[in-house]
């Protein structure tokens, strides 16, 4: 941010610069992490995999994704049936994998196998 007498501020932060093979790095596992999540989901949504085994014990490339993402991947799974789920486990919407609570993740598998 500059200052009425052209200095430079230093209130705000910023992220450091990369460089051009740290970006197409960053890029390249990306990808990568969004094409093993869109197999995932194809095999959830053909039930070649198990949610619950997913929650329990889940891949690294999964750790960042929503819940709710997950388990609209689930056939019979709607975004209202979803969001009621969610909220009865009281976990919010924008909850990753990786974030849940042993206490969240065991009563949504719980939840889950009725």
């Amino acid at each position: 941010m500059t200052t009425a007498t052209g200095t430079t501020s230093s209130n705000t932060s910023m992220a450091p610069e990369r460089s051009l093979n740290q970006r197409m790095d960053a890029l390249a596992r990306a990808n990568e992490i969004r094409v093993k999540r869109a197999a995932l989901k194809r095999d959830l949504k053909a039930g070649r995999r198990s949610i619950h085994t997913l929650l329990l014990d889940p891949p690294e490339y999964v750790e960042t994704a929503k819940v709710f993402d997950m388990l609209l991947a689930v056939p019979k799974y709607g975004r209202v049936k979803v969001n009621k789920i969610l909220a009865h486990c009281r976990i919010a919407p924008s909850k990753t994998i990786g974030g849940l609570s042993e206490r969240q993740r065991s009563e949504l598998v719980s939840l889950l196998h009725r």
